[in-house]
């Protein structure tokens, strides 16, 4: 979508335009719906995630700057109603706190040939507590500390479940690995897939972060 086109479109929502709306939405659904299926538990919830989520783009969209790329406050925005979403339906307690979190390589995940799909199954594959802080540390971005407090844990506890999520990535890689098929067994009729446009490159960005202090 050209620069232009967006203005016009988000030029459009403000006014509370029903059509200008909905070109938004399907414009970016395949980027949203990436982002919400990193933290949900199957395609349903992150569709049900993704739909707050426009819902408080299009009521916020005043709040946009417009000097800033509109992918990134939308995904910013994705990412927090995730969060809010993990938080509001959280059942089980975090696991125990660690001093400090055993450090794990990420060279052993640097030469997988994984595709998307293949990497996004294993990531929602995993517990909701390692999941989320798996996705905030090595895919947004954030240290351990802005993850406690977002989540209100230590940084021990955030470290901890960062390592566990790594080691159970790790033996799932090397599952599928050794079993043809082995994603599609444990999975049965629940594949996740997602259009691949916009999607960021996970082989790098899942993996090559190194833990922070």
């Amino acid at each position: 979508m050209g620069e232009e086109e967006l203005r016009e479109l988000v030029s459009g929502c403000l006014k509370d335009d029903r059509l200008s709306q909905k070109l938004l939405y399907k414009a970016f659904y395949g980027f949203a719906m990436g982002i919400c299926l990193r933290y949900a538990n199957n395609r349903y919830e992150a569709s049900e995630v993704m739909n707050q989520g426009f819902f408080k783009v299009f009521k916020n969209l005043e709040k946009y700057d417009k000097a800033k790329p509109f992918k990134a406050w939308l995904g910013r925005i994705m990412v927090n109603t995730s969060i809010d979403y993990y938080r509001a339906n959280l059942k089980v307690a975090y696991t125990e706190e660690l001093d400090k979190a055993e450090h794990v390589n990420d060279n052993d995940y640097a030469d997988k040939n994984l595709s998307y799909n293949e990497l996004l199954e294993m990531i929602t594959r995993l517990p909701r507590a390692y999941r989320t802080i798996f996705n905030l540390f090595a895919i947004e971005g954030y240290t351990h500390e802005e993850i406690g407090e977002m989540l209100n844990i230590s940084v021990g506890t955030s470290k901890s479940n960062l390592h566990k999520a790594r080691e159970k990535l790790k033996v799932m890689i090397a599952e599928s690995e050794r079993l043809p098929g082995y994603l599609s067994k444990q999975s049965g009729d629940n594949i996740i897939t997602v259009n691949q446009t916009n999607t960021p490159n996970l082989s790098v960005s899942f993996f090559s972060r190194n833990n922070k202090k």
